[in-house]
């Protein structure tokens, strides 16, 4: 697996670079073009193939000697000439020299692979051929034969007619902390045999460049094991009793754990929200930090803070939702949580507590027009868990407890887990011991991580936090020790567990540069802009008329690799549409968008949502890799998840 260390960022050794950067473009009186060569048939999508091991660059073709290359480094195509290809490192920078197609990969579809933590399922494996992976996968004997495995890949006693050329970590791996390239080479679009749900049968390729690249010269996370629990408190006027709750809840758990090895591991902070003060200048305001995430020998403060939160807001809300998807943004914005820390908490959790639904992102009283789905991606990317503590009061009514539930279990998700807990009629009782089963919860996968014994047993913590904690336990293995894949290889992979298709193991993302999101967003808000200013029936062609005006623009700048004369708003962004990915709103039309109004709402609420989320992204360092020494900016790549494309 091709790794890259946060504090490197390089696909190649230095040397390596250097030396490819200084040959001269277009030797051998062959002269360069200014872009690579287009995949047929398409308008905007180029040529880029993947060296094999042992590939070799030269100055001009037919050459004897020259660079070695990386395994499955991404090379943009230039030129094709009797059997050689004409290769660069950018799109926009001149090439650098010539490969041999025999040493190269043909690699169109710009997504690599990444492997989910493996907390809720078996060690996975790769096959030298499809056939190799379909055999056992349709086998009756699927599961002893795959436990097997597990136990020759932990002896290191994989023998060649197991037909395995590589077994996965087995701690996790986080492509958001360390890029790893793991290029998707084809993929097979099926069912699972054991559910018939879909499932995509992959081919993969990696490296592991333990000589090219320099270890960081500190590990990713340092010490023992800790955790950071931060509290997303609603304090307004009928939150009060439960504040109180919480508080006495917490100080239970705090005292029990005082001047231990785990009391000393497990942190807390807390954030306050209310609603517009715009709207109710009495309300004091949106959101507060009541009480800084910190490291701390004494959790008094902590108490202190929580205890003073209890005197809620005494104004009413403008309505009976309330901001609290301004003040989950706010908590995973800490900077603590992030990797770039000097000593990142290992476990990383936000506990909302709230009697109301979130307001609508269409509210012109809400902060951000960032919904619940984007949140969770949000807090996924940076290992966050939300839980989302909902009280079912009476004042809330049925309607807007269906409405706050769906809104809430979208933000509560991560991985296969979910973290949402309602508590039936606003019970104090009841939710005082949700709030003391979680944090005792969370002080055991502290506990787990030192070899401690549990307080709670694994019936009454449930699958899910059980599961919960040996993920966050796995990320913290995975940095602590550098995790990587094996040596060099290539093989079959199916994208859902083999013996669980309920389980994720690979999940594809989009190999994306700051210039492509740059674009998307940029179309996205037009898209949004032009939709708003069309919302009749009769403005659909209108509407289409005004888009492809729009994107004909944007193509005249080379940055943009946009379709001019697409039909379809993903035809646009001609990579969308050649990928394992589905959506509804890439296949509009202009007939689709003059069928209701209710489907040209709900695809604007969508994008405007998707929107803060790329802007984010664009404007956070921290997410984007250098595939290469000197590349621009524009450049840098994000491994995107499918799930939050348009």
């Amino acid at each position: 697996m091709i790794t890259m260390p946060k504090t490197f960022r390089r696909f190649t050794n230095a040397t390596a670079i250097s030396l490819a950067m200084a040959l001269i473009p277009g030797a051998a009186g062959v002269v360069a073009q200014e872009r690579p060569l287009l995949i047929e048939g398409t308008q905007t999508l180029y040529q880029r193939v993947l060296t094999r091991p042992g590939a070799t660059l030269r100055d001009e073709p037919g050459e004897e000697e020259g660079e070695a290359l990386p395994a499955f480094q991404p090379l943009y195509v230039f030129m094709r000439q009797d059997g050689w290809s004409q290769v660069g490192h950018s799109a926009s920078a001149a090439p650098v020299g010539w490969v041999d197609n025999t040493q190269v990969i043909e690699w169109n579809q710009n997504i690599v692979a990444a492997f989910t933590n493996p907390a809720n399922r078996k060690r996975q494996f790769l096959f030298r051929t499809e056939e190799a992976l379909r055999a056992l996968m349709e086998s009756e004997a699927l599961r002893p034969m795959q436990d097997a495995l597990i136990e020759k890949a932990a002896s290191g006693l994989i023998a060649p007619e197991d037909n395995v050329v590589a077994a996965e970590p087995e701690n996790f791996v986080n492509i958001q902390d360390e890029l790893y390239i793991m290029p998707i080479l084809d993929y097979v679009e099926d069912v699972h045999p054991l559910n018939y749900d879909d499932n995509l049968i992959m081919h993969v390729a990696s490296a592991a460049l333990h000589e090219e690249l320099p270890m960081p010269e500190e590990p990713a996370t340092t010490g023992e094991f800790d955790a950071g629990v931060v509290f997303v408190l609603d304090t307004t006027r009928s939150m009060g009793p439960y504040i109180g709750r919480t508080r006495d809840a917490l100080e239970q758990i705090i005292n029990d754990v005082r001047g231990t090895d785990v009391g000393d591991r497990i942190n807390f902070g807390a954030i306050g929200f209310r609603d517009s003060v715009e709207a109710v200048p009495g309300l004091e305001y949106r959101t507060k930090v009541i009480v800084e995430l910190a490291r701390r020998d004494d959790q008094t403060p902590v108490l202190a803070a929580v205890q003073e939160a209890t005197q809620v807001a005494e104004a009413s809300s403008p309505g009976f939702n309330e901001d609290s998807l301004a003040g989950v943004e706010d908590a995973i914005e800490i900077d603590q949580w992030l990797s770039g820390s000097a000593d990142p908490f290992d476990g990383r959790y936000i506990i909302l507590v709230t009697d109301a639904g979130p307001n609508d992102v269409n509210d012109p009283l809400t902060r951000s027009r960032i919904g619940a789905a984007e949140l969770q991606s949000m807090a996924r990317e940076k290992g966050i868990v939300v839980m989302t503590l909902h009280l079912k009061t009476a004042d809330g009514g049925q309607a807007n407890h269906e409405y706050a539930a769906e809104q809430y279990r979208q933000l509560s998700r991560f991985d296969d887990g979910q973290y949402y807990y309602p508590i039936e009629n606003g019970s104090e009782d009841a939710f005082e011991q949700t709030v003391t089963l979680l944090v005792t919860a969370l002080t055991d996968h502290v506990r787990a991580a030192l070899g401690e014994e549990s307080v709670l047993s694994e019936e009454e913590t449930g699958d899910d936090l059980v599961e919960l904690g040996r993920a966050m336990r796995l990320a913290y293995l995975g940095a602590r020790e550098g995790t990587r894949a094996p040596a060099v290889f290539d093989g079959w992979v199916s994208e859902r567990a083999i013996e669980d298709p309920r389980a994720l193991t690979i999940k594809p993302r989009l190999l994306i540069t700051k210039n492509e999101l740059a674009t998307m967003a940029e179309l996205t808000e037009n898209i949004v802009r032009i939709g708003e200013s069309t919302r009749e029936q009769d403005d659909a062609t209108a509407f289409f008329d005004q888009l492809q005006g729009v994107i004909a623009t944007m193509a005249q700048n080379p940055d943009n690799l946009l379709a001019a004369d697409a039909g379809t708003i993903g035809g646009a962004l001609e990579y969308l549409e050649r990928l394992p990915y589905r959506s509804p709103i890439l296949a509009i039309d202009s007939r689709r968008w003059g069928e209701s109004a209710m489907v040209r709402r709900g695809i604007l609420d969508v994008l405007r949502q998707k929107l803060v989320l790329y802007r984010k992204w664009l404007f956070d360092q921290t997410v984007w890799t250098e595939l290469y020494e000197g590349a621009p900016d524009g450049e840098w790549v994000f491994a995107m998840p499918f799930d939050v494309l348009p």
